[in-house]
C-alpha cells in the first residue's frame, strides 16, 4: 500500500492531520450534480466536497456529467466517469456489468499506488465481489434496506475485502441478517445550505416523484387539512405521475418542478410544515433533516429511521398511510418553535459529525490494512448468480408469508 502524500489536512477543531487519498465510488444511473435526483446523489456530493475542503485528495468515480460545483471553490476533485453513458434507472445492474468491472480492474491494477482507501456507495455487485482483490481497504456504505443484488454479492463473497456501514441504526439492523458487522454512520446535511426560513401558509412535499415516496398521500393529507400544497422533485416514474399526481394538480396543489438546492431551500423554508410520506422503510430520510434545518416542522409516516429523527419538539409521526392523522397534525405543529426545530437539526443531523466519523473509520482501516489478501481471489460469476437465484426465491417466499400473515 502506498504511503500517501505528505500533505496536511484539517482534522477536528482544525488540528492538522495527514491528508488521505480517497477513491469514492458512486452509482452510475444519475450524475452526482445539482439539482439532485435523490438522496444518494446529495449525500455523495456533500461528502466528496467536505472531504476535499478538509484537504484530502478525493477522486470520484460516478456517472458521466457529474459535477461537484468546485470551479469556484478552494479545493479540487478529480471526477472520472463510470462508463460512457447513463442507462435508464429501471434497468437491472447487468447492463452496467462491463463499466463496473473495468473500474474495479483499474483499482486492482493500481495496487495502492494512487489511493489509501476506497469508499463504495454503488448499488452494483462488482465492487463487493472484487473487493478482496484490492490492495487497499474498502468501506461500503449501504444506503437502502437490503436489496437483492447487494445481498447476493455479500453472500457470494462472504463480504471479504470490505467493511460495511449504514446510514441509520434501523437500516443497519436489517442488514445484519446479511453481514454480521455493520457500523452506523448517521446521515446528515450541510445545515448552512438550508438556512432558517420564515414559514408560511402552505405545506410542502419534496423528493423523487415515485410510488414509494408517496406524493399522492401528501396531496390527500393537504386537502384534508384545507391547506395549499407545493410539490417539488424529479419525476422518476412518468406513469405514476400521470395516474396519481397530475390529475390532482391545480388550485390548491402545485407542482413547481425539479429545483436546484438554493431554490428548494427557499421553498421549504417558506412552508408551514413539510409532509414526509414514504411508502417504504427509509434508511435515513434526508428530506427530514433538510426540512428541519430550515426550521420547518415535519409530519411524517412512521417508516424506517424516521421515528428516530422526529421528536415532539420538531414534528409529528403518524401511522403509515394515515393521511387523516397527518392532516390533523398540521394545526398541532403550527405551534412549534421554528428556532427549536432548526436547533435540533444543527445538533442531531449536521453532516460534520458523519464526516469526522468516516475519516476515523478510514484511518482505522488504513492502519489495519486490507481485510483480505489479493491472492484470496473472488467468487466466480456462476457462484454469484446461483446465490442471486437462491436469494430471490427466499425473498419471494418471505414476501408471500408476510402478505399471508397480513391477511390473517
Amino acid at each position: 500500500m502506498g504511503a500517501g502524500p505528505l500533505t496536511r489536512a484539517s482534522g477536528p477543531d482544525g488540528v492538522p492531520t495527514r491528508a488521505l487519498r480517497i477513491a469514492i465510488i458512486a452509482h452510475n444511473r444519475f450524475p452526482i450534480r445539482q439539482p439532485f435526483p435523490g438522496g444518494l446523489e446529495s449525500y455523495v456530493w456533500y461528502l466528496v466536497r467536505a472531504l476535499a475542503a478538509r484537504g484530502h485528495s478525493v477522486t470520484l468515480f460516478a456517472a458521466p456529467h457529474s459535477d461537484l460545483g468546485a470551479a469556484d471553490a478552494p479545493f479540487d476533485v478529480d471526477v472520472r466517469p463510470i462508463g460512457t453513458k447513463i442507462r435508464p434507472q429501471w434497468q437491472a445492474p447487468v447492463p452496467d456489468h462491463r463499466d463496473y468491472l473495468a473500474l474495479m480492474r483499474t483499482l486492482i491494477d493500481d495496487g495502492g499506488a494512487s489511493f489509501d482507501v476506497v469508499h463504495n456507495h454503488a448499488y452494483h455487485y462488482w465492487p463487493i465481489l472484487l473487493a478482496a482483490r484490492l490492495r487497499v481497504p474498502m468501506l461500503t456504505t449501504l444506503h437502502t434496506a437490503p436489496v437483492l443484488w447487494l445481498k447476493s454479492a455479500i453472500r457470494a463473497s462472504g463480504g471479504r475485502g470490505s467493511r460495511f456501514a449504514s446510514v441509520s441504526e434501523s437500516a443497519a439492523e436489517l442488514w445484519r441478517d446479511v453481514v454480521d458487522d455493520v457500523m452506523v454512520v448517521n446521515g446528515g446535511v450541510r445545515v448552512s445550505d438550508w438556512p432558517a426560513g420564515p414559514g408560511g401558509s402552505h405545506l410542502v412535499w419534496f423528493g423523487r416523484i415515485t410510488p414509494e415516496k408517496g406524493p399522492h398521500a401528501a396531496i390527500d393529507a393537504a386537502r384534508r387539512a384545507g391547506m395549499p400544497l407545493r410539490l417539488a422533485g424529479p419525476i422518476y416514474d412518468e406513469r405514476y405521475f400521470r395516474r396519481k399526481v397530475r390529475p390532482h394538480l391545480g388550485g390548491d396543489v402545485t407542482y413547481v418542478g425539479h429545483l436546484g438546492q438554493p431554490q428548494l431551500a427557499e421553498l421549504v423554508g417558506g412552508a408551514a410544515a413539510a409532509l414526509i410520506t414514504p411508502c417504504w422503510d427509509e434508511a435515513f430520510g434526508l428530506v427530514v433533516a433538510e426540512a428541519m434545518s430550515c426550521g420547518t416542522p415535519v409530519i411524517a409516516f412512521d417508516r424506517g429511521a424516521i421515528r428516530h429523527l422526529v421528536t415532539p419538539d420538531v414534528g409529528r409521526v403518524v401511522a403509515p398511510g394515515d393521511t387523516a392523522a397527518m392532516a390533523a397534525a398540521v394545526a398541532d405543529v403550527a405551534t412549534l418553535s421554528r428556532d427549536r426545530v432548526r436547533s435540533h437539526a444543527v445538533t442531531h443531523t449536521s453532516d460534520d459529525a458523519s464526516i469526522e466519523r468516516y475519516l476515523g473509520i478510514y484511518r482505522s482501516l488504513i492502519e489495519e490494512g486490507p481485510s483480505s489478501s489479493p491472492t484470496d481471489g473472488s467468487p466466480s460469476l456462476p457462484r454469484f448468480f446461483a446465490t442471486l437465484g437462491r436469494t430471490a426465491v427466499a425473498d419471494g417466499i418471505a414476501g408471500v408469508a408476510r402478505r399471508l400473515a397480513q391477511v390473517r
